[in-house]
């Protein structure tokens, strides 16, 4: 079986996060990048199936600048066999719609029975890559799975719904994102670093995918304005002069907040 999960270099969630007020993109120089975690997640659910199932073959695939290979790297680290990097200046700033195309086309050009990415990751939060993904590839999808089953043939899992759970089945090929319920991912061992430096990372054009990121039919989505959000004003400090309770209740009342 061929597994393909969708990885992400994303901002550091504790660092610094800020957006180009020109170009309205995310200032990645502004603070760290790291693996996405949902992301490395996914990759364990692969890898723990690969595990007892000799025949797996588990590949990484990204679209990202090429500076994101040593995240690639960090996949190839944890057990996968083999990377794929979609990098192409033409990309940058790429809305959802742009993203799935071109992950798909990478993905029908690997080859795959599986698909598996995470529900959401840290910077865009999109929440329907995975399922536009699908679409293109013209194969079932089973989305923010919190539990996952791999068999030859399908994949189930469960879902949690608003009511309960719900009980999900997809036939081979099939494309599943996971959620933060699934298991920590394992550390890359100094073995697995080691071999990671012989593994093979493919890295594809848009021009190899045949993918044209300007085409007039695909109604990609774009910016038509950015602004820096305002500072918070210095809140009302009350001090306790025997009169607080007076002044915290003048306070709520200018505010209509009783």
């Amino acid at each position: 079986m061929k597994i393909i999960v969708l990885v992400k270099e994303v901002p550091d969630t504790y660092g610094d996060r800020a957006l180009d007020l020109e170009t309205g993109l995310a200032d990645r120089a502004a603070g760290e990048v790291v693996f996405d975690e949902i992301g490395e997640r996914s990759l364990e659910v692969a890898l723990s199936f690969a595990d007892g199932n000799a025949d797996t073959e588990v590949i990484v695939l990204s679209m990202a600048p090429e500076s994101a290979v040593a995240t690639l790297r960090k996949g190839l680290a944890m057990g996968a066999a083999s990377a794929v990097q979609v990098a192409d200046e033409a990309l940058r700033g790429a809305d959802l719609g742009l993203t799935a195309e071109v992950l798909a086309a990478a993905i029908q050009r690997t080859g795959f029975d599986l698909v598996i990415a995470g529900n959401l990751s840290t910077d865009g939060t999109g929440g329907v890559l995975a399922a536009m993904v699908a679409e293109f590839l013209g194969v079932p999808h089973a989305t923010s799975l919190s539990s996952i089953e791999i068999a030859p043939d399908a994949v189930t899992g469960v879902r949690a719904t608003e009511n309960g759970t719900m009980q999900v089945r997809a036939s081979l090929p099939a494309v599943v994102s996971v959620t933060e319920a699934l298991p920590e991912a394992r550390f890359p061992n100094f073995k697995g670093i080691m071999a990671a430096k012989k593994k093979p990372i493919e890295i594809l054009s848009l021009a190899e995918l045949a993918v044209d990121p300007d085409a007039p039919e695909a109604g990609r989505s774009i910016v038509i304005g950015i602004a820096k959000k305002q500072a918070r004003d210095a809140g009302v400090k009350i001090v306790d002069e025997g009169d607080a309770g007076e002044k915290l209740a003048d306070f709520l009342l200018q505010n209509r907040l009783v």
